[in-house]
């Protein structure tokens, strides 16, 4: 038995498809029963983020069979009915364990060398061993993937000039406002992502911080550690007066916010300039949005042309992140763990 992934990403498919893949953090237990139920696989980890969505399984069944079986899955448990062609790829050994190990060391991602990645692994990897969905040969690929990044991280610049979602979005906000003091900031949803980036705009100066979510304790957790207050989840647009900035990421399976509602909050606000940051798959805003006056929305995907600015910093980098993976892969598979 061998490991294989197949999956869709930032690189071969736009965030609109990705959406329509993505899972619910709570339903992936769930979801990696089915697949081992069903014998597509004895192993399984799921991977669903922002930028991602894959499964990394260890199945008894020949690598073209099981990838048959895997895209059936994806598109049946997601009621999917449109055409899937090239942007779901599929990788048996070696290759499912080298883009592993690249997933791990942020070689694969937007932005090259980011760290955020590792923590998403980990927690897809951390969820299905809790559920006793992996076993001897994912658990042995996984904790070697988590080791290669962080000899990745120690051992060369991957790093340096990185950007994140982040501080792409406190960038988005320093071009469109020239101080941000003045400015206050909206969380909808208290997220790791949304916390980081409202942390990133206060540490640039941001005027203040408003937190919404679902659950009330998490709002008012949130806002004490960032010195703001909090709304109710249901009134939070009542605060787009006072505010110029909203950073979205919610798990909703809807948008939250659509033109019909934006478009009289945009009246009240006399048509001040509005920053959305939706960093939510499936997204929380709805795309047409935009075509409000001073009203600039970004998601995921937008980020990737600030990305791609420090691209050239890094790129020197990705030749010897290579060369290590590739050792560590050999290495891997060289073990009686991984031998056909």
């Amino acid at each position: 038995m061998s490991v294989v992934v197949i999956g869709l990403s930032h690189r071969s498919a736009p965030v609109e498809l990705r959406e329509r893949f993505a899972f619910a953090g709570d339903k992936i237990p769930l979801a990696l029963q089915e697949l081992r139920t069903a014998g597509i696989a004895t192993e399984a980890t799921i991977l669903s983020t922002c930028n991602r969505v894959e499964i990394y399984a260890v199945t008894p069944l020949a690598a073209d069979a099981a990838f048959a079986e895997l895209k059936k899955f994806l598109i049946v448990h997601h009621a999917y009915d449109g055409e899937l062609g090239d942007e779901l790829y599929t990788m048996a050994e070696p290759h499912s364990l080298h883009h592993l190990f690249k997933v791990a060391a942020g070689l694969d991602s937007m932005v090259i060398g980011e760290t955020e990645i590792f923590g998403q692994l980990k927690q897809a990897y951390d969820l299905a061993f809790t559920h006793k969905h992996t076993g001897a040969r994912l658990n042995k690929a996984f904790q070697r993937a988590f080791n290669v990044a962080k000899h990745i991280r120690t051992e060369t610049n991957i790093q340096r000039g990185s950007v994140s979602v982040m501080s792409a979005a406190v960038e988005l906000a320093e071009k469109l406002f020239s101080s941000l003091g003045e400015h206050e900031v909206l969380v909808i949803g208290a997220g790791e992502t949304s916390e980081k980036t409202a942390r990133a705009l206060l540490s640039r100066g941001a005027g203040g911080v408003i937190v919404t979510n679902r659950s009330p304790e998490r709002a008012t957790a949130l806002a004490t550690e960032l010195g703001g207050r909090t709304v109710p989840f249901e009134h939070w647009p009542e605060e787009f007066d006072k505010i110029d900035i909203a950073i979205s990421s919610t798990a909703a399976p809807h948008h939250i916010l659509d033109r019909a509602t934006l478009e009289p909050l945009m009246k009240r606000r006399k048509h001040r300039p509005l920053l959305l940051i939706d960093i939510a798959v499936p997204r929380d805003i709805a795309p047409d949005v935009s075509d409000l006056d001073n009203v600039y929305l970004y998601n995921v995907d937008d980020l990737q042309s600030i990305a791609s600015d420090y691209l050239k910093l890094r790129q020197e980098e990705v030749a010897r992140c290579e060369k290590i993976i590739a050792e560590k892969v050999a290495a891997l598979q060289e073990a009686n763990q991984f031998r056909p």
